[in-house]
């Protein structure tokens, strides 16, 4: 029971929450105007800082949730993303007592036996874990991360709560039916969760390393799995200066236009070529090294894309770049659900309008591609097309590197460099489509379907001259539409019945009977009440039983 009441509890403590924001703009839904740029925020009067410190302060979870709604303009305004990307997940350090229990915990052996030294104060300290500086016993420095005890249960009991929440809201509110947030509540699950298994992240950084082996101005460092478990990650200690922080006699070592150009046709091989998305590299997550590279860290949340989908951000991207409204408005129509309320032609206009925008000001600080994959996401809430998570993250992602990039190298034109590395990368996937391994797998399809079209054409042949062709259509029978007719003939049947009796029942009352009760036949009473009842269930029936159709969505082609 108490595990029941906390969890009551919480939910409580959630919910007044959500109901303390009602209305003041978050989830309430967006119109084309939020989406749209404005030269100045409108006036919040500052209830957005006060969410974020809300937000805080309901624990490490919606730290991580404030942090993921960042990514998402189609479910917060845009005074409240500002505020959110600003969002400190800075807390104070646990005993290092504790530290020392987990390392030894989930490593099973003492301290002393597995690394040489272990600086008892942190490096850094977040929601979720704290960094410590160690040494191996060879002598070569390590950071190691600990995760804080009791973080992965209460992580695990709130979504509970919000998943339930988030379940109601879809079904209660229309906002929720355009957006689905269980869907969203969902995705965030498993991304978060694998977050704090250390073990995932240290395969993203060994993966991220090889993959990026080709720009050696990155760097990744490297995992020691030996030292890494679920809930500890020992790696690479990696020290140097935050891109934002770089003196101008760094600068003057430093080829910051190299970095910042690496980074940004790195993170977009990872995206089209490799299909992951890391949407979070702020500038917080990259170091400048005395040895002129730029490290990368934080590699916990990691979105992975399909090939398909992967292909068609590729080609909504390398449309918006190439400044084609119309193709980027398909693309993003074939990848997201189109609601029963889907405006299309607005979607087409505004879309269009939006991609000239960008083509014609490229250059101007206020139009970017990070920018304008998020007001595509705005806009698509808007028209009642429902986008995937995907686009919003790449939107984000961009948004990130073209913040890094102009902190490293203002001068550097960001358009040039995405669109000459999205011609590289076409060229990259053309080529390949011709490698020998592909065309095999074509010529093999080709000879199956060589090879069996005979027999089929023949079967076909001598269906139609024996008059043997039939079509069937299948699904009619369980369809909702035989459904509801069966509904319909069910009530008409009822109702039939309930009028009949209480007819028989009015027609009885004055024939003669030896069974009597207040002076009435004992037959006609019952018939009546038989007739009442019946009639008394069809009518409530009709008040609680028939629900609204469920609004109407189409997906686009797969």
């Amino acid at each position: 029971m108490p595990d029941a009441s906390s969890g009551l509890a919480r939910t409580a403590q959630i919910v007044r929450f959500l109901l303390k924001y009602r209305s003041a703009g978050v989830f309430t839904g967006l119109d084309l105007d939020a989406a749209s740029p404005s030269p100045e925020p409108p006036p919040t009067e500052g209830k957005p800082e006060e969410f974020v410190n809300d937000l805080e302060a309901l624990g490490p979870t919606f730290v991580k949730i404030g942090q993921a709604l960042s990514t998402r303009p189609d479910m917060v305004p845009a005074p409240y993303i500002a505020a959110l990307e600003r969002m400190q997940d800075d807390v104070a350090p646990i005993h290092f007592s504790e530290v020392r229990k987990v390392v030894e915990e989930c490593l099973g052996a003492p301290l002393e036996t597995l690394f040489d030294s272990f600086d008892p104060r942190p490096l850094g300290c977040a929601s979720l874990a704290q960094v410590h500086r160690a040494r191996l016993h060879d002598g070569c420095p390590v950071a190691v991360k600990v995760q804080r005890p009791g973080v992965l249960e209460q992580v695990r009991a709130d979504l509970d709560a919000i998943a339930s929440l988030a379940g109601r809201a879809d079904k209660m509110t229309n906002l929720g039916r355009r957006v689905h947030f269980s869907d969203w509540v969902h995705e965030f699950r498993k991304t978060l969760l694998a977050e704090l298994d250390y073990r995932a992240e240290a395969e993203n950084l060994e993966r991220f390393g090889e993959h990026l082996r080709g720009y050696p101005e990155l760097l990744v460092p490297a995992p020691y799995w030996e030292l890494t478990a679920t809930r500890v990650l020992t790696m690479e200690l990696v020290e140097g200066t935050k891109v934002t922080e770089l003196d101008d006699g760094q600068r003057d070592c430093v080829r910051t236009d190299e970095l910042a150009e690496a980074l940004m046709r790195g993170y977009l091989d990872q995206v089209f070529v490799h299909g992951e998305i890391h949407a979070d590299p702020h500038p917080g997550n990259l170091l400048v090294t005395p040895e002129g590279q730029l490290a990368l860290f934080d590699l916990g949340m990691i979105a992975h894309v399909p090939p398909k989908q992967r292909e068609r951000l590729l080609k909504l991207l390398f449309a918006a770049v190439d400044g084609r409204g119309e193709e980027v408005a398909n693309e993003t129509i074939a990848m997201g659900t189109r609601l029963e309320c889907f405006d299309e032609e607005r979607f087409m206009r505004e879309v269009g309008q939006s991609v000239a925008r960008y083509a014609a000001h490229s250059r101007s600080p206020t139009q970017s591609e990070g920018r304008l994959m998020l007001e595509l996401v705005s806009m698509s809430t808007a028209c009642g097309l429902r986008s995937p998570p995907e686009l919003s993250l790449l939107g984000k992602t961009l948004l990130n590197l073209e913040q890094v990039a102009d902190a490293l190298d203002p001068e550097l034109d960001v358009k040039c460099v995405v669109e000459d590395h999205l011609e590289h990368v076409m060229r990259e996937r053309i080529r390949r489509s011709f490698s020998a391994s592909n065309i095999a797998s074509e010529l093999i399809e080709v000879q199956s379907l060589l090879r069996e079209a005979p027999r089929k054409i023949s079967d076909l042949l001598s269906l139609l001259s024996e008059n043997r062709m039939q079509v069937r259509v299948d699904g009619i029978a369980d369809s909702p539409l035989m459904e509801s007719l069966q509904k319909i003939a069910n009530r008409i049947a009822a109702g039939l019945v309930t009028a009949a009796l209480i007819v028989a029942s009015a027609m009885m009352m004055d024939v003669e009977s030896g069974w009597q009760l207040g002076g009435y036949p004992v037959i006609a009473l019952f018939l009546f009440l038989v007739g009442a009842v019946l009639g008394i269930m069809i009518v409530l029936s009709a008040l609680f039983g028939d629900h609204k159709a469920r609004p109407r969505v189409e997906r686009g082609p797969r």
